[in-house]
């Protein structure tokens, strides 16, 4: 019993060291670490744009590619659909890329919570009853930024794809007007 207690009294102080410099960091950060943590977020979050919005935009491109010239257009629309749907399930993971680490630090207790505020922040609407602890309130600033980011990102590709869809229903505009004239000649 003797070794036991003598162990227990050397390990346990440091432990509670461990655990109040833990607690301190997390209650009490600088400026530095609350930007390099959101930093560290914001650089995955835009990989992570990067990466899909490449995939998203070739699938849409491959797949355009592969429909018949005289598919019908609601084919060429449900494939716009699927393709703006990817884009929105993008957002959503990526905003579950920023709640995780925030619930996780207990940043914000619930998931829910921490999902909810992370939403609202990055569409920038910001008018959330959940707040992040005032230690920590330059995060939601690199929150919204990185959504004003992707959501340019992703205006683009959206361009891009209804662009295209434009142009393949405009060539099949022609060939019917072409072949109506034909027919009429």
């Amino acid at each position: 019993m003797a070794t036991e207690d003598i162990v227990k009294g050397a390990v346990e102080p440091i432990i509670q060291t461990v655990d109040q410099t833990l607690a301190f960091g997390l209650v009490k950060p600088g400026p530095v670490e609350e930007l390099a943590f959101a930093m560290i977020v914001f650089v995955l979050i835009v990989g992570v744009h990067g990466w899909s919005m490449t995939r998203i935009s070739r699938l849409f491109s491959w797949q355009l590619a592969r429909l018949p010239a005289r598919a019908a257009q609601w084919r060429v629309n449900a494939l716009m659909g699927v393709t703006i749907s990817l884009l929105a399930v993008t957002h959503l993971a990526e905003t579950l890329l920023w709640a995780i680490p925030i619930w996780a630090s207990g940043l914000i207790p619930t998931g829910r919570d921490s999902y909810y505020f992370v939403l609202e922040t990055y569409t920038t609407l910001g008018d959330s009853n959940i707040a992040l602890p005032q230690a920590w309130r330059l995060i939601g600033p690199m929150i919204a930024i990185s959504g004003l980011f992707t959501f340019s990102w992703t205006g683009s590709v959206l361009v891009f794809v209804v662009g295209e869809t434009s142009r393949r229903h405009s060539s099949d505009l022609h060939r019917a007007a072409s072949r109506s004239k034909d027919h009429d000649g």
